[in-house]
């Protein structure tokens, strides 16, 4: 009968038996029942579902037989114990200690639960113990096996702070590894006895303080692996870093350091790894890092950096990776950075970098795959063998270089995946050769001169996902085969001059999620192929001039969210089904005669006109002998017989046609205006005039600041220059600035000026009320800058980052956030909306709830920006909301279709359910895979009607309590309700987040 199945007393009485047996037993025979004893003990509370362990019988009298049991030839005692792997479950028990002799226990990587048992450190010669990879929680024991030498105990849920004593005899340590737990407090100093120690690893858990540094870090001299990632450790990073000549990695990233970079940090000549990304380091990049022959990888993105690019970058010959983004570098790149044969991964993104990219940088010997340089100010052409090269990404978007895409070669077609040339002044043409590129999944092209057709090559990608080609100064048609390849699921072709019908062809993209092909010149009717879209989700059509009716079939898209078909030439009945007869007033608007009752102008149906006969057409009733004779005069009868009946209904028509047009200009004389200006806008839209405004003075507001009030005026071009740009949003873009003679910094938002109030008077007006949203939830606004061809924004400037940076743009082994951080950004951001909607009438609503406009403060404290811009437009911009949705895809309120004018209260609720179904699953709320585009809170209500909604819960913050979870889940779908009125207002959320918050008695 197997051990696993007898009961405790039995169990026990064979434990004492054995026991009793040591009297009459040699000492040999003791030594192997006690190893047998020890194993059978220690299986006995293990679940075993593959039964790896069925070898392991009570009845045999030694071990050393059994599966994953090793024991020393010359004792026949347990020395090795691996058991790695086998999906064993339950807890750590006794029966090891009775293991004198074991060396190795290695039980990683299994489902294992409760604590580590003390009795481990009642094995008296152990040198190596591994628990990696399971699930034990709790703290970890004071004292460990005098003897061991390696210890790894990562990617469990340990937690608590370590004991003060926990190294007090660790004189043979040689490897630790804590990483990927919940320990929290300072690092113990009993650290430092550890002289031998090779290899430490403390990374993603809650190390807080600077001791480790204070204390004599550096002490450790046999060091040759330092990783302290992804902890919230602080301080500086003092020097001393010498002493550790064998030290080869250097992994701080993830943490709040301050300071400099340590002076000495390329005095260890071993080192091959220094990573101190995402911290608070400022300064310049010290040039001692130059003696650093050996090392490949280098990382010091995500801090705040500033200086000229080092020049000697060149000398580092091993590099592979370099990620100097999202810091202050400027200057130019040297021409020796093409020395680097090696590199491999290149990010330079988001700084303030300029002039030319070398052409060194590219060559038929380079190891490059990934060159991101996103965010800069270079502005020479792109080198041409950069297409020359094997390249897997390519992101050089928001620069200013010029001149043409060079033609792709075919190393280039063979590997490249992403290609970002977006929002900068490239011309020319599209290259054909852009068609042969077979593993290409995302192309953004948009927001350039290219002044070029669309090259029906687009048609043959296989793998394309992504393709954005907006405001890139296209024209001609939509190639009939641009969806050929049928991998399609975002196609954006807006604000170009394309002409022509949508081809029937559009119904073989079969993938798309989102169609957009808004602000053209599109004329003929909607493809009724458009039906066969079922994975549809959004449909932009906007200014146009399509014609004649929309297709019935449309109403079989039941996927389909958001429609927009306004400022067209459409006429005729909206498709019953779908969405379309749920569409605001402003999705269809501006055409020349929707069937609606939210519109007020003319209705148009497409019905058979009256079928006038003539009496004469089917021959003359008169004799053939007469025929010829009377030939004129029955001709001449014909004819006129013909006028007078056509002409009374013609008259009759027109006469029904005028008294109805009166009536209506009597009416609703704004129904003509709306109709006229179809015409209009079209026409201005799809001519090439350009058109050039004067800037005027204008005068500089602060309204809590004794500034010079012209400091602003004076200083217009070094504030809005590129350099100083930090963000860009639906309402204009963010530069940050220096307050004259205070050395404050701000945050300055350029406007966009379509539609903004032209008064100065209303603009002060409004611009004062949402400087009266005061509270510790939001950013306070400070003042305005205003001319009637320029408005600008004065806000604190927040160097904390935002909640985008928390949970998405850092490195994937960045420290996430907490379950208790979570919720405190949940509750924060729900208190600061309830003080816009309920302390101020009318209510200020947002209206771009989003990660990005969530700022934290050193104690993740939630602070709001942007609120209530929508105030100060006089009505909503379609510019606005056209790329509201591209910069914030999944927040938008369905009800809104993206260009509502109804913005109230519960849009913003909606965008708050979903920033909390963001926080809880660490998803975002679209994301777009190679075969389908996954939208957030679909999932999450799916999961949720399936009974499994905690499988949606992002893992990596820790442990989190499930009653807490849950409903906050809840909340977020009830905050998403299809239906406005279902959701709840902002301060009942506070309240039922509060409540979800209360302690419970004895609660777990």
């Amino acid at each position: 009968m197997a051990m696993e199945m007898r009961s405790p007393a039995v169990l026990l009485v064979t434990f004492l038996s054995i026991t009793f047996l040591k009297t009459c037993l040699s000492e040999e025979t003791l030594q192997l029942n006690d190893d047998v004893l020890g194993l059978i003990v220690f299986k006995s509370v293990f679940q075993d579902p593959h039964r790896a362990l069925d070898s392991w019988n009570e009845d045999d009298e030694s071990p050393c037989a059994w599966k994953f049991v090793k024991c020393n030839p010359l004792t026949s005692r347990v020395s090795e114990l691996s058991l790695d792997g086998l999906g064993l479950s339950g807890k750590i028990g006794r029966g090891l200690e009775k293991l004198q002799s074991l060396k190795v226990l290695s039980v990683s990587n299994n489902n294992l639960i409760g604590t580590i048992t003390p009795e481990l450190a009642l094995i008296p010669n152990l040198e190596r113990l591994n628990l990696s990879q399971n699930t034990l929680s709790g703290n970890i024991p004071s004292s460990l096996p005098t003897s061991l030498q390696f210890l790894d105990l990562s990617r469990n849920s340990l937690s608590g702070p370590l004991p003060d004593n926990l190294f007090e005899n660790c004189s043979s340590l040689r490897y630790l590894s804590l990483a990927e737990n919940r320990i929290e407090g300072p690092i113990p100093s009993s650290l430092l006895e550890c002289r031998t120690l090779n290899h430490l690893n403390l990374s993603g858990n809650h190390f807080s303080g600077n001791p480790v540094f204070t204390g004599g870090i550096w002490l450790l001299e046999r060091l040759r692996t330092l990783d302290l990632s992804n902890n919230v450790l602080s301080g500086s990073v003092p020097v001393g870093m010498a002493v550790i000549h064998n030290l080869k990695e250097l992994v701080l990233h993830g943490n709040q350091f301050s300071g400099s970079l340590p002076a000495d940090v390329g005095l260890c000549p071993h080192l091959n790894r220094v990573d101190f990304s995402n911290n608070l380091l400022t300064g310049t990049v010290p040039e001692s890092l130059q003696r650093l022959k050996a090392l490949s990888f280098l990382s010091l993105s995500n801090n705040f950096l500033t200086g000229d690019f080092p020049q000697w970058i060149g000398q580092l010959s091993s590099l592979e990776y370099i990620d100097f983004s999202n810091n202050g570098f400027s200057g130019s790149l040297p021409t020796s950075i093409g020395v680097l044969k090696s590199l491999k991964f290149l990010s330079l993104s988001n700084n303030k970098l300029s002039g030319a990219i070398p052409d060194s940088l590219v060559g038929d010997y380079s190891s490059l795959s990934v060159i991101r340089m996103r965010g800069n100010a270079f502005n020479s052409s792109i080198p041409d063998g950069l297409f020359n090269m094997k390249l897997d990404e390519v992101d050089l978007s928001r620069n200013e270089l010029t001149g043409s895409i060079p033609p792709a070669s075919s190393k280039f077609s063979e590997t490249i995946k992403i290609l970002d040339l977006s929002a900068n002044n490239l011309t020319g043409t599209i290259p054909a050769e852009m068609g042969l590129v077979g593993k290409l999944r995302y192309l953004n092209l948009s927001w350039n001169h290219l002044e070029s057709r669309m090259p029906p090559e687009l048609g043959y990608f296989q793998n394309l996902t992504v393709l954005d080609l907006r405001s890139s100064g296209l024209f001609g048609p939509i190639p009939g085969d641009i969806c050929d390849s049928g991998s399609l699921a975002i196609l954006q072709l807006d604000g170009n001059s394309l002409t022509g019908p949508i081809p029937d062809e559009i119904g073989n993209c079969s993938s798309l999620y989102l169609l957009s092909l808004s602000q053209n010149c599109l004329s003929g009717p909607i493809p009724e192929s458009m039906s066969l879209l079922s994975k549809l989700k959004i449909l932009k059509l906007e200014v146009n001039q399509l014609s004649g009716e929309i297709p019935q079939a449309l109403g079989k898209l039941e996927n389909l969210l958001i429609a927009n078909v306004s400022y067209n030439r459409l006429v005729g009945r909206l498709p019953a089904g779908g969405i379309f007869p749920t569409l605001d007033a402003s999705a269809i608007e501006g055409n020349l005669g929707i069937c609606s009752p939210l519109l007020k102008g003319p209705c148009k149906l497409n019905v058979p006109k009256p079928l006038v006969l003539d009496p004469y057409a089917y021959g003359n009733q008169m004799g053939g002998q007469n025929r010829g004779i009377n030939n004129k005069r029955s001709t001449n009868f014909r004819h006129h017989s013909f006028f007078s009946v056509s002409a009374i209904v013609a008259i009759s028509a027109a006469a029904v046609i005028a008294i109805g047009v009166v009536i209506i200009t009597l009416l609703n004389a704004s129904a003509r205006r709306r109709i006229a200006f179809v015409d209009n806008a079209l026409e201005s839209m799809c001519s090439s005039s350009t058109r050039s405004t004067n800037m005027a003075a204008g005068k500089f507001i602060l309204f809590d600041s004794k500034s010079s009030p012209d400091w602003l005026s004076a200083n217009l071009d070094s504030v809005l220059n590129k350099a100083a740009e930090i963000g860009e949003g639906v309402f204009g873009t963010v530069y940050k600035a220096s307050l004259g003679g205070q050395g404050t910094m701000v945050a300055i938002k350029k406007l966009i000026t379509a539609n903004t109030l032209q008064y100065q008077e209303e603009f002060d007006r409004e611009v004062r009320i949402l400087a009266k949203a005061r509270h510790p939830n939001l950013i306070p606004l400070r003042g305005y800058y205003w001319t009637p061809q320029l408005q600008l924004l004065v806000s604190d400037y927040a160097v904390e980052g935002s909640l985008q940076a928390k949970l998405h743009d850092l490195s994937p082994s960045s420290p996430p956030l907490t379950w208790p951080n979570r919720f405190k950004i949940v509750l924060g951001t729900a208190k600061g909306l309830a003080h816009l909607h309920h302390s101020f009438r009318p209510p200020i609503i947002h209206y771009n709830i989003k990660p990005s406009n969530l700022l934290l403060d050193e104690n993740l404290n939630p602070k709001i920006s942007d609120f209530g811009l929508a105030r100060l437009l006089t009505k909503i911009d379609k510019h606005v909301v056209s790329n509201r949705f591209q910069s914030a895809p999944g927040y938008v309120a369905p009800e809104l279709a993206c260009q509502s004018l109804r913005v109230n209260e519960k849009c913003d609720v909606y965008g708050f359910g979903v920033l909390i179904l963001e926080l809880v699953t660490g998803r975002r709320p679209v994301e777009y895979g190679e075969d389908n585009v996954v939208i957030l809170s679909d999932h999450v209500r799916v999961l949720l009607e399936q009974g499994g909604v905690l499988d949606c819960v992002d893992l990596s913050m820790g442990s989190y309590p499930e009653e807490e979870v849950l409903p906050v889940l809840n909340l977020a779908l009830v905050c998403t309700s299809q239906i406005p009125s279902s959701r709840p207002s902002m301060a009942e959320v506070v309240q039922i987040l509060q409540v979800i918050k209360t302690p419970v008695p004895n609660r777990m």
